[in-house]
């Protein structure tokens, strides 16, 4: 699998060890910066690499890191076709796959630890949607809403 990954300076540290998981499970990391460490660096500009290349096909999922995972999560759910969410649980982080289809997972390098990032990472990129009849029918509300005025 492709993904896109993206930290600010909150998360550069632990992006790279996510790079080495990713290429450890077989996956192709696409590194979208910070490329190095920048205290003035802005969440929202690694957020809108990400989303742009799950939006537009260059990754199949995304992964944004930043202190707390939230600003990250804000900015990139601004993006059509963008499903990210804050997981700092396993439950979750393959939840929001099967049940949410969810493309980018957001996590807080302030808050976990790498050990829990790499079993975050391993349950969000083993989970599949379920398109179970009710799981599609609750996409499809959230998808009509990218087209509400």
């Amino acid at each position: 699998m492709r993904v896109a990954v993206g930290a600010d300076h909150g998360g550069f540290p632990l992006k790279g060890e996510i790079l080495v998981v990713l290429r450890e499970a077989g996956h192709e990391p696409l590194d979208l910066g910070a490329h190095a460490y920048n205290a003035a660096d802005d969440y929202p500009d690694f957020a809108s690499a990400v989303a742009q290349a799950v939006a537009g096909g260059q990754a199949d999922r995304g992964i944004l890191i930043c202190g707390s995972g939230v600003g990250a999560s804000v900015a990139a759910n601004k993006f059509h076709g963008i499903r990210a969410g804050l997981c700092h649980d396993t439950y979750s982080a393959h939840q929001g796959v099967e049940h949410d289809d969810m493309n980018v997972l957001c996590l807080g390098a302030r808050i976990i630890g790498s050990a829990l990032a790499r079993e975050l990472v391993e349950a969000f990129l083993s989970a599949r949607f379920s398109g179970e009849e009710r799981h599609q029918r609750r996409l499809n509300r959230v998808l009509s809403f990218e087209n509400a005025p």
